[in-house]
């Protein structure tokens, strides 16, 4: 399947993307013949995969778990292998251990860890899209799980990305980091927020950093995206610019926002190895929040 290469890259969720196959999902039979020999990720009702002992992957088959794909939701393929995730209430497996999607992504291998943020993204949609929202009936699904379909009264709902920006803001010397309270102590990040609706990305990068910090931005550039099923998100990522007179404020969503300098994101950095306990952490590696900084670092 083609990726397409982006401006910088390092997060998780992205590297080598099942084909997802479009064509298939309304192909009984074809389907059905890619089970026997299928990949199948086992999530819980919290989102976390089954693993085993050691924490890998509990990738079972079609032909282990038996009968036919049913209710599983076909991801796609990988060469002539269909995937498939299913909820753990729907099959009897034995799995010593359960893996949360962020600790996936540092220990298992991208193509799996990518599979999995999908198949997390997709358990949650359907697991919330029990009942139509229009009038209220039982919801159905189809075309191998991507639609839910109200035989009530014949809506058709689709699975939900939330997008949102999350945009790097420099002076040209410095970088606008922000921390919200519930945060692991002393991190800060660079500013995110949801897209409203009638709203551009461009639109939505200068009110978020407004209503966040106070800065005003005079300009962006899109960078890159990184999907983020916690739950839903679909990450944006930007650099903006600001005036050097710009002052950073606290907000109802921030207990701090303020400018640092590159000798300061640069000791964040090194705290991922050694922490003095003294200065800033940053995002993990696995988010792209944490490859913006390092994008604007190397700048």
């Amino acid at each position: 399947m083609l990726n397409a290469k982006p401006v910088f890259s390092g997060f998780a969720f992205t590297g080598e993307p099942l084909d997802r196959a479009d064509a298939l999902r309304d192909d009984h039979d074809a389907i059905a013949r890619l089970w026997q020999d299928a990949r199948v990720l086992v999530l819980d009702e919290s989102g976390n995969a089954f693993a085993d002992a050691q924490g890998l992957p509990l990738l079972l088959s079609g032909a282990g778990l038996g009968g036919g794909p049913g209710t599983a939701i076909f991801l796609g393929v990988q060469g002539a292998i269909g995937w498939f995730c299913v909820d753990a209430s729907r099959v009897v497996v034995d799995a010593p251990r359960r893996v949360d999607l962020r600790q996936a992504a540092t220990d298992w291998e991208t193509p799996v860890a990518t599979a999995f943020a999908y198949a997390r993204g997709m358990s949650y949609w359907q697991a919330r899209t029990r009942f139509c929202g229009v009038c209220g009936g039982a919801v159905a699904f189809r075309r191998a799980g991507f639609i839910g379909h109200c035989d009530q009264c014949g809506t058709d709902h689709y699975p939900r990305v939330d997008p949102a920006i999350i945009v790097a803001v420099s002076d040209g010397e410095r970088l606008l980091l922000g921390r919200q309270a519930n945060w692991v102590p002393r991190r800060y990040s660079v500013i995110a927020g949801f897209v409203e609706p009638g709203e551009s990305l461009e639109q939505t990068v200068a009110r978020e950093v407004l209503e966040e910090t106070g800065v005003r931005v005079d300009g962006c550039s899109y960078l890159g995206s990184q999907p983020w099923p916690f739950p839903g998100a679909l990450m944006l990522g930007f650099q903006a610019r600001a005036a050097a007179s710009e002052q950073p404020c606290v907000s109802a969503e921030l207990e701090d926002a303020r400018w640092f300098s590159r000798a300061e994101v640069g000791a964040a950095m090194q705290r991922d190895a050694v922490d003095d306990g003294l200065g800033i952490g940053l995002p993990p590696p696995i988010s792209i929040a944490r490859s913006l900084i390092e994008h604007w670092y190397r700048g």
